[in-house]
């Protein structure tokens, strides 16, 4: 599956009698046959409908996906006349519901946004933090916002978001120190109060097409620094999403997705066990 570009494979554990065990060697197999972005299992769970568990590419197990969250909803809302539904997740609760254009909706929650909950290495202004990255061929980007959607992401604004290195920077900023779980970095041109262009470099996946809590992170990010609106159209490389950050402080993502196919387990051998 692929939410705007953002791409998938979900397995849908939800008639398995307990909890998926994969380890980092088995997400990376499946990962060397069926490329992806993130790795998604939906689970039983007593309470929600059903439980949202992500890996990145590199075999890491996350605790937000929000294109993932809005994939998993719409291959379930598939098999329901429901339009609304909840998932339990690493990174929080997640409601989700069908709207009339058949585009599903996430409740990604509320940001978080003090520096120990991203989190930082030390104590900082989140809204323009003390920090700073050198470009290769001179200049350097600097006092961003910090934001958690469920894990962790700095936002930088820039003139021109192709004209940025993201593959020569993406890496050093993942795994500078001042982040502890390592960070998605986002970078973001306005275009208008409405309006962002972004790229993001996620942790363990390095340059997607999307990033649903990164389109979040950024226009709360860009929101506190007074750039932008409450609401916004953020264009991605695969496409275009949707994100508000409504009144009662919860932060929705809505846009497209699509099924690209099915995989089989037997054609999994990693899993047997």
């Amino acid at each position: 599956m692929n939410g705007a570009g953002n791409a998938f494979v979900l397995l849908d554990a939800r008639g398995r009698g307990e909890p998926l065990s994969l380890t980092g060697q088995q997400v990376r197999a499946i990962h060397a046959r069926h490329r992806f972005d993130q790795l998604l299992a939906l689970e039983a769970d007593p309470v929600a409908d059903a439980r949202l568990r992500v890996w990145n590419a590199d075999g890491g197990e996350v605790g937000a996906c929000g294109n993932g969250a809005r994939a998993a909803a719409w291959l379930m809302f598939q098999a329901s006349a429901d339009d609304a539904l909840t998932m339990s997740s690493a990174g929080g609760p997640l409601a989700a519901h069908r709207r009339r254009d058949g585009r599903v909706e996430v409740d990604l929650g509320r940001p978080r946004l003090d520096w120990s909950e991203i989190p930082l290495s030390r104590k900082m202004d989140t809204v323009a933090m003390d920090y700073a990255v050198d470009l290769p061929g001179g200049g350097r980007l600097s006092r961003p916002g910090a934001v958690s959607m469920g894990n962790p992401h700095v936002v930088f604004e820039v003139e021109d978001v192709v004209a940025v290195p993201i593959a020569e920077i993406g890496p050093q900023i993942e795994h500078d120190p001042l982040f502890p779980e390592r960070v998605n970095a986002g970078f973001a041109q306005v275009r208008g109060p409405r309006s962002i262009r972004l790229r993001v470099w996620e942790r363990g996946a390095g340059l997607t097409l999307a990033c649903g809590t990164g389109a979040c992170a950024a226009l709360v990010a860009l929101h506190r620094q007074g750039r932008v609106e409450r609401e916004a159209a953020i264009e991605a490389d695969g496409g275009l999403l949707g994100v508000r950050w409504a009144a009662d402080d919860h932060v929705f993502l809505s846009g497209p997705v699509e099924m690209q196919g099915e995989i089989e387990l037997p054609e999994l051998p990693e899993l047997a066990d």
